[in-house]
């Protein structure tokens, strides 16, 4: 990935500086100062041995004088794929988990209480193949499947709730596969799972030849450290699944997710989506997305004339924090591995809801009874034209 761009903040930060830096963080961020943290020697050493960077912000509120702060330490981690493809099953996820252990570890080591992976962290994201075997072997229990294993004991080390996005086999229910945020307590317990409200069926994403859209609705689960939901990758297209962790008492809202940037890809978009949802419903929220290209066995075509391939495109990372006020941290590199911490003081998201109002203005009766015209079979849309006056007159 030599000849990839590294990320848009290295691009400023090698062309700008002085006022015209502080004025693009300005505009840009939201801030001059991105309230950068420094990380322990021991960090920076495993970061470097390891091969993976490492960033860390925060995100401050105001003082008051009825409440204290309440500060929380939120980790994402993004990463590539640890070996080729054609590999064993079991040996593809075993290095992965010896790989993003070496993370963890370092987010464990700076207090991190909360920690979230990229979607489906555990394994490629072969859904472009349709190939069944033996990407279908990847799935497992969402309550007692190795990566759930592995990760209950790291959690219970560092008193970490953790996210974790995989391919769940729903033993119960006919043995059927979806797609699925897991969610583990800091005493190593599973909280609950929340599974993808909206499916893609866009160019090489064809999930839905693996799993249908979730059936767990917009559960926000009530952690130690805060009130925590997932919006899982492509629901963050879609403004009312935002809304409705929102209205269900979201304080962080994580996006998991696998996009790509190529031309049927989401670059563009990436850096504005999970910002204007933290902006509209006054929550936290953090992207994460994984990273490199990923090459799989056989070609696959992507139903738009071109020739056949064996790889999606790049997986950009660039993951990153936003407040509720819109601000947002520079983003992680679009080509490497890492870790982005943010430190949070979670009072801010009822002090934006106090000064922006956008909860007591959002007009939820009027927009039920529009939609509920909208769904009706004999709805017809609310356009008026120039013939209507004359016809009046």
């Amino acid at each position: 990935m030599d000849n990839e761009t590294q990320s848009l903040e290295a691009i400023v930060n090698n062309n700008l500086s002085g006022r015209d830096l502080d004025e693009f963080n300005r505009i840009y961020y939201g801030r001059k100062d991105n309230y950068e943290i420094k990380f322990k020697d021991s960090s920076i050493a495993a970061a470097k041995d390891g091969d993976f960077e490492i960033a860390a912000y925060a995100f401050p509120a105001k003082k008051e004088q009825t409440r204290p702060p309440r500060i929380v330490k939120v980790g994402i981690i993004q990463h590539s794929i640890a070996v080729p493809t054609d590999r064993p099953v079991n040996e593809q996820k075993k290095a992965i988990f010896e790989k993003v252990k070496k993370i963890i570890d370092v987010a464990g080591s700076e207090g991190v209480n909360i920690i979230c992976f990229q979607e489906l962290w555990n394994m490629p994201f072969a859904f472009c193949t349709r190939e069944k075997q033996p990407w279908c072997e990847f799935a497992e229990s969402a309550e007692e499947g190795p990566t759930t294993r592995f990760l209950k004991e790291l959690a219970v080390k560092y008193a970490m709730v953790i996210v974790s996005s995989i391919l769940e086999r729903d033993e119960n229910h006919a043995e059927i596969l979806w797609n699925t945020a897991v969610v583990i307590s800091d005493t190593g317990n599973v909280i609950g799972k929340h599974r993808k409200n909206h499916i893609p069926r866009v160019g090489d994403f064809n999930e839905s030849n693996y799993y249908m859209e979730g059936n767990t609705g917009h559960p926000v689960f009530a952690t130690r450290y805060g009130k925590i939901a997932v919006n899982i990758c492509f629901g963050r297209h879609h403004v009312l699944n935002w809304m409705m962790f929102g209205q269900n008492g979201a304080e962080i809202v994580f996006n998991p997710s696998a996009t790509i940037a190529a031309e049927a890809g989401s670059e563009y978009m990436w850096n504005i989506e999970a910002r204007n949802a933290a902006i509209t419903n006054c929550y936290f929220t953090a992207a994460i997305n994984r990273v490199g290209y990923e090459e799989f066995p056989n070609e696959f075509t992507s139903a738009d004339g071109k020739p056949a391939h064996k790889d999606l495109g790049l997986f950009y990372g660039s993951s990153y924090f936003t407040g509720p006020d819109g601000v947002r941290c520079p983003g992680l590199s679009r080509t490497r591995d890492g870790l982005l911490i943010g430190v949070l003081d979670l009072n801010a998201n009822r002090q934006i809801k106090d000064r922006r109002c956008y909860y007591m203005t959002q007009r939820l009766d009027m927009y039920v009874d529009s939609l509920k015209k909208v769904l009706d079979l004999d709805f017809k849309p609310q356009v008026v034209h120039e013939s209507d006056k004359k016809e009046k007159c």
